[in-house]
Order: C-alpha cells, then sequence, then structure tokens
C-alpha cells in the first residue's frame, strides 16, 4: 500500500506541476530577443553605461581646467564696543556696522600645458569607459547564449526522461496485466513499479533544474522571475572549420581587454606629461571689485556713513625651484607605471594566446565528441526499440530491458551536453576574438 501511494502521490505532483507550468502565460523568446532584452535591461550593462555618462559629462574643457572660476559674495559685520568718544575723553558705547559685496575672478593662464594633457587625458578615459561597457556587454551576452541554450538542454533532458518514463509506465502496467493472468509474479511487478518510481522522481528533480535555469535567464535579461518564455530558437552547435592563426590575428586585433589596455597605456602616458608640466612656472590673473559700506554711531552724536570701492587685476608668476626632489621623483613615478603598463600588455597577449590555443583545441575536440555521441545515440535509440519488441515476446527478462533503458538515456544525455559544450566553446571564441557583439547585432 506504501508503494502505491507512493506511486499515486508523484504522479500527481507530475499532473500539478504541468497544470501550473500550463495556467502561465507564455511568450515565445529566440536567443536573439533574448540577446535584445538583455542589452536594454540587463543591470550591469546600465550600471555600465551609466558610468560612461558620467565620464562624459567629465570629458570639457572646464574639468580640464581651462576656464576661470568666478565667484560674487557678500560680508557684513555688526559690533558695538566700548571705546573712548572722538570729541573728549568719555568712555561710550559705539554702534558699527559694515556691508561688502565683492566679485573675483581666479584664471591660471598658463602651467605648463596642462589644459591640454589633462583634456586629453578626460577623452582617454571617456574612450575607456566605453571600453568597459564593451566588455561588460560582451560577457553578458555570452552568459545569455549559455543560459539560454542551458534552458533548451534541461528542456530535452526532461522530454528524454518523460519518454522513458511513459516506457516504464507501460512496463509496469504491461506485467500488472500479465500478473492478471497468472503470467507474471509480483516480484517483476514491484521491479516494474520502482523503476517508474525512480523515473518519475528523475523527472521531478529535472522539472526543478528548468524552473532554475529559466530564472537565471530571466536575471540575466532584467525581466520579471515570474515571467515564462517558450524558447523557440533550436538547440544545435555551431560547426566551423577555423584556423588557429586567423582567430589569433583576430583576438590581437579586436579583443576589448586588449584595446582597453591599450587605451589604459595611452592614459599613463598623460601622466607622465602631467607630471613634467610641474617643471614649467605658473602664471596665474587675480582681478575683482570691492565695494564697502560702513557705519558708524556713537551715544548722543550723529551716525556717520561712509563707502569705497575698487577694482584690481594681478598677476602672479610661480617658478618652483626646489620642492625637495618632489617633481623628478612624480616624473619618475609616472614613467615606472607606464612601464608597468607594458608589462601587463605583454602578460595579457601571452594570456590571451595560451587561452585562445586551449579553446581552439577543446573545440575541436569536442566536434569530435559530438559526432561520437550522434553515433552512440543512434545506436542506443535502436537497441531500446528493439528491446522494447523482445521484452513484451519475452525474450529478454526485465533487468536486461531497464539496462537498455538506462543505456539510452544516459546516450542522449551525453549528447545534450556534447551539444552545449560546443556552444559554449564556440561562444567563448568569439567572445575572445572580438566578434561575440557582431554576431548579435
Amino acid at each position: 500500500m506504501k508503494i502505491i501511494a507512493k506511486t499515486i502521490l508523484i504522479i500527481l505532483s507530475v499532473v500539478l506541476f504541468q497544470n501550473i507550468a500550463k495556467s502561465q502565460q507564455i511568450s515565445d523568446l529566440s536567443l536573439d530577443e533574448a540577446v535584445s532584452i538583455a542589452l536594454k535591461q540587463n543591470f550591469d550593462i546600465q550600471i555600465s553605461q551609466q558610468y560612461l555618462e558620467s565620464a562624459k559629462i567629465n570629458n570639457s574643457w572646464g574639468a580640464a581646467g581651462m576656464f576661470p572660476s568666478i565667484g560674487v559674495g557678500l560680508a557684513n559685520s555688526n559690533r558695538w564696543d566700548n571705546r573712548e568718544s572722538l570729541v573728549n575723553d568719555e568712555r561710550q558705547g559705539a554702534m558699527s556696522s559694515g556691508l561688502r559685496p565683492y566679485v573675483q575672478l581666479n584664471w591660471m593662464l598658463f602651467n605648463g600645458f596642462s589644459v591640454y594633457i589633462a583634456k586629453d587625458k578626460l577623452e582617454l578615459i571617456e574612450e575607456f569607459s566605453e571600453g568597459n561597457v564593451a566588455l561588460v556587454v560582451e560577457n553578458k551576452i555570452q552568459a545569455v547564449v549559455l543560459a539560454y541554450y542551458q534552458n533548451l538542454k534541461n528542456k530535452e533532458r526532461l522530454e528524454s526522461i518523460d519518454n522513458v518514463m511513459k516506457l516504464s509506465r507501460d512496463r509496469f502496467e504491461y506485467v500488472q496485466t500479465k500478473k492478471q493472468f497468472g503470467s507474471s509474479v509480483t516480484y517483476d511487478v514491484l521491479q516494474a513499479q520502482n523503476a517508474y518510481l525512480s523515473d518519475s522522481t528523475n523527472y521531478l528533480l529535472q522539472s526543478l533544474e528548468l524552473k532554475k535555469s529559466l530564472l537565471n535567464l530571466n536575471l540575466l535579461m532584467g525581466v520579471e522571475k515570474e515571467a515564462v518564455f517558450n524558447l523557440t530558437s533550436e538547440f544545435v552547435a555551431v560547426i566551423e572549420d577555423y584556423q588557429y592563426f586567423d582567430l589569433e590575428e583576430k583576438m590581437n586585433s579586436n579583443n576589448t581587454t586588449l584595446l582597453n589596455q591599450y587605451i589604459n597605456q595611452e592614459v599613463l602616458k598623460k601622466d607622465i606629461g602631467l607630471a613634467k608640466t610641474l617643471v614649467w612656472p605658473n602664471l596665474s590673473l587675480n582681478a575683482g571689485s570691492d565695494y564697502t559700506s560702513n557705519y558708524l554711531k556713537y551715544a548722543n552724536m550723529d551716525a556717520d556713513n561712509s563707502y569705497s570701492y575698487d577694482f584690481y587685476v594681478n598677476f602672479s608668476l610661480n617658478f618652483n625651484l626646489f620642492n625637495g626632489g618632489k617633481t623628478r621623483r612624480a616624473i619618475k613615478q609616472a614613467n615606472i607605471q607606464y612601464e608597468i603598463g607594458d608589462i601587463e600588455i605583454a602578460q595579457i597577449k601571452q594570456t590571451l594566446s595560451n587561452g585562445l590555443l586551449t579553446v581552439f583545441e577543446m573545440y575541436e575536440i569536442r566536434k569530435q565528441l559530438l559526432a561520437v555521441a550522434d553515433a552512440r545515440l543512434q545506436s542506443s535509440e535502436l537497441n531500446l526499440n528493439l528491446s522494447t519488441e523482445k521484452f513484451r515476446n519475452g525474450t529478454i527478462n526485465s533487468f536486461n530491458f531497464r539496462d537498455v533503458q538506462i543505456q539510452y538515456i544516459n546516450a542522449e544525455f551525453s549528447r545534450l551536453e556534447a551539444v552545449y559544450n560546443l556552444i559554449n566553446t564556440h561562444t567563448e571564441l568569439l567572445r575572445v576574438t572580438g566578434g561575440i557583439i557582431s554576431e548579435f547585432e
């Protein structure tokens, strides 16, 4: 009775899961559409675009120091004093107040061309930010592609388990029928039932894996977790005849990480230029205007009001003759950072080349593994069909038939994994060689 109750519970769970899935609104979604949605709504991409917008705003002549600063202000003073009278020696209370509005301009006229160097650096920083956006986009496109095909793989695994589960159910019902006519024993019924229970459990577990992969895809696309999609693209791997040296040439020309490092190296070169401007004199301008109004009143005397105003234009030339070697050290430090950048570029090139070679060889091997998996699946499928007939004819027993079922499901899973692995490797080749964005434009 416990086994029968467990069977009913699992069957009800499977039916319930299918009904829940059908009750949700399902939208068709191709791979290109998934990538397009992610490019608009992925959270990391949106954040990187905000950083780029900040770099664009900062890339201005004002931020580089080209323009003067102008300030206006108003100063007010109020004071009561006990002081000697202006007309006698007696001490009296005196109330004084003053009002001083002013405008002031400060302008660095020359500081060793640092303004132009700083503006060039800001442009490079904006370009570097664009490269960072491209890098984030590449990574997210790759993640969406793999998540999309992960869902297709899980869906096909679920269908494979469902097919085997139906065979197990038919076998269970068939053995039960035979037992009613006395041509089968309880032991055979229990074996068939256990196989059906095992396949039903696997079905539920695989359904959970499919749900998890759908949630991951929704997160990458930046859509609500409740959204359910019918993935319409085919679960097929791209077979290409690549040449390693062609891929390496594309990588050296288009790899986003490498291109960003080149830009960063130009930024470091501008830092050297900024450090060298410290040896030049600074010429600055300070100009403005003041207006002062004063009020003074002694006790028992008339108030005295006065005012004054002025204009001024002052130039200041500053030439640093010696600052303890600070300027020289700054130039040396900037040069060291530039040399470190050269070493990092060489390191990135070698790392990318090694990684590309590994991925390329893996791609070639996985093409062969897919061919082997296809052949194995064809053989297992034929064996399953023949064994089904033999089992019904009583040529093979339930143990042998179950072994054939397991071989088939393992062959199907191996092929699905081989397809996914080849897709994974092909996507990595596109990303490393800088072609993954153009692939989905």
